[in-house]
């Protein structure tokens, strides 16, 4: 995939702002701290375009970044950030809820999990979810430069064994390092296809 414009459409905080261009979207979906701005960064090639927080779960809305004129990528807020009010983490959760449920254009998602970490509840709450909804969807195992081999094989295997997926489905992936960025470009020209197919 060779990205050749990029452009935050729309911050969206209800159904009725989201985009009705019909162009297909793809959800990128994680935990408030697994580095879903810097992924976002890294895979359409700009620098800050994602805003990095400081502080995780900041982002409230749904951000709406146009591909190529193409495609959507919809960065949905992060979720289970611990330090927030229960008013706002059901505010963050209704409008995660209410996007996978109603968008007539979603046609695959990105899953980030820190690969240091075994997924958690909220994160295998997510995977099943989507294995429910029949939401084609890929899991990219962010951070991974922190690791040596041994340790990340170790991880991918936790991450397959907890989530309950076929390792061909996760992605190793480092901003840092920018490995796993052309894995990470077929697998969103896949969907693509695929959802091409199925229209026609």
């Amino acid at each position: 995939m060779l990205i050749k414009s990029v452009e935050l459409n729309i911050t969206a905080f209800n159904k009725s702002q989201y985009p009705n261009d019909k162009l297909p979207q793809i959800a990128v979906i994680g935990r408030s701290n697994v580095g879903k701005s810097s992924f976002i960064n890294t895979i359409i090639n700009r620098r800050n375009f994602a805003r990095v927080s400081a502080r995780p779960g900041k982002t409230q809305g749904i951000n709406f970044y146009l591909i190529n004129k193409s495609f959507y990528l919809a960065d949905l807020p992060g979720y289970g950030y611990a330090k927030v009010s229960k008013e706002m983490k059901k505010q963050w959760s209704l409008n995660i809820e209410t996007y996978l449920n109603t968008s007539e254009y979603l046609i695959g998602a990105v899953m980030l999990v820190d690969i240091r970490h075994v997924p958690t509840e909220d994160d295998i709450l997510m995977v099943d979810y989507l294995k429910k909804r029949e939401i084609p969807f890929i899991i990219i195992a962010t951070k991974s430069d922190k690791l040596n081999k041994q340790e990340i094989q170790k991880s991918l295997k936790a991450i397959a064994d907890t989530l309950s997926v076929d390792n061909e489905k996760i992605i190793t992936f480092s901003s840092l390092k920018r490995f796993g960025i052309d894995e990470a470009h077929s697998a969103l020209d896949m969907f693509l296809v695929n959802s091409s197919n199925i229209e026609d």
